[in-house]
């Protein structure tokens, strides 16, 4: 099944895409406090147009984000509960056989929403997983020899626990390299805490406070004008050189891939905007590459059950010191 034609969004100036930008992270920041950083990263990481993955321990917000993240932009949200006996056909959807008409239907799956939830990825095993690669990459589903095309704006947020957890599967690679960024949350400062007491505000409420403030086609425009802005030469040799850092350096088995490259470049586009301006400096660069890389290097001290999410941090940080930037 081919897509239908779909209309090419208008593109804000980029002074809207600032407002529009801010104005949802002030309104998720509503329901997530004291987080303004991940906030701001996250509404990047939906401007560029790439999928999302929170790591981090129970309880600290992030499905709370990403209800936030759906109406904000009003958009339809489904959330997957990933558990070790999920099937495929509980995400992708199946062929129902109907005995009146001797005939099958599709009955579409979660997947086909415009913001899909994978809460716990990493408690599926991979097979289960690895359902998700189709619909992340091209955005759509294959079922049966037919293709059928997920809805536009189309964002997969993924939550996981540390893989140190009982009862988790380490992310394949193949998986991981599809996060255009991989964000922690933490715990909230002692204030923030005690304010959420204050407020008697749980998880099952805190996003009750948000109302949309955007839409999915102001989403779209967003993504279009994303995808227009200026990236000179310069700048495009500062981040290949960044990412060849990453593969020559001793203490990295595998370092960045090409998709890295392409999606580290997305995202410092997407952080122009907040700047209001419609070309990438080396600032932005520098303002994503964490988020963008770390979770896409192996470690050569990574065993097996090892979470080095830190540790790979601070080798990125350490590379972006030694890599000059352009003036």
């Amino acid at each position: 099944m081919n897509s239908p034609a779909r209309a090419t969004p208008a593109l804000p100036s980029p002074a809207a895409a600032r407002s529009a930008l801010e104005q949802v992270a002030a309104n998720l920041s509503l329901a997530v406090r004291g987080k303004e950083k991940e906030v701001r990263l996250a509404v990047t990481c939906m401007a560029a147009g790439g999928h999302l993955l929170l790591e981090d321990v129970p309880g600290v917000g992030k499905t709370t984000l990403v209800e936030a993240l759906a109406r904000s932009f009003a958009l339809s949200l489904s959330r997957v509960q990933f558990t070790a006996d999920l099937m495929p056909a509980d995400i992708l959807g199946a062929q129902i056989f109907h005995a009146a008409t001797a005939s099958f239907s599709f009955r579409p799956g979660p997947i086909f929403r415009q913001l899909v939830l994978a809460d716990e990825l990493n408690r599926a095993p991979p097979r289960t997983q690895s359902a998700l690669l189709e619909a992340m990459a091209q955005g759509q589903v294959s079922l049966d020899g037919v293709t059928h095309p997920l809805p536009r704006p189309f964002t997969v947020v993924a939550t996981q626990n540390p893989v140190d957890f009982s009862g988790t599967y380490p992310l394949p690679d193949s998986q991981l390299d599809r996060f255009l960024m991989r964000l922690s949350l933490g715990h909230p400062a002692p204030e923030v805490e005690a304010r959420l007491l204050v407020l008697a505000r749980d998880a099952a409420t805190a996003g009750a406070v948000v109302e949309p403030v955007s839409s999915p086609e102001a989403l779209n425009g967003l993504r279009a004008q994303v995808a227009a802005q200026r990236l000179d030469d310069t700048v495009a040799d500062y981040v290949v050189r960044l990412a060849h850092a990453t593969r020559s350096h001793g203490d990295i088995e595998r370092g960045a891939s090409t998709r890295a490259v392409l999606a580290l470049g997305m995202a410092a586009r997407a952080h122009a905007l907040w700047e209001a301006r419609d070309f990438v400096t080396p600032g932005d660069v520098r303002a994503v590459l964490g988020p963008c890389l770390a979770h896409r290097l192996l470690l050569r001290s990574a065993n097996q059950g090892t979470y080095t999410r830190d540790e790979a941090l601070h080798l990125i940080e350490e590379i972006a010191r030694k890599v000059p930037a352009p003036r």
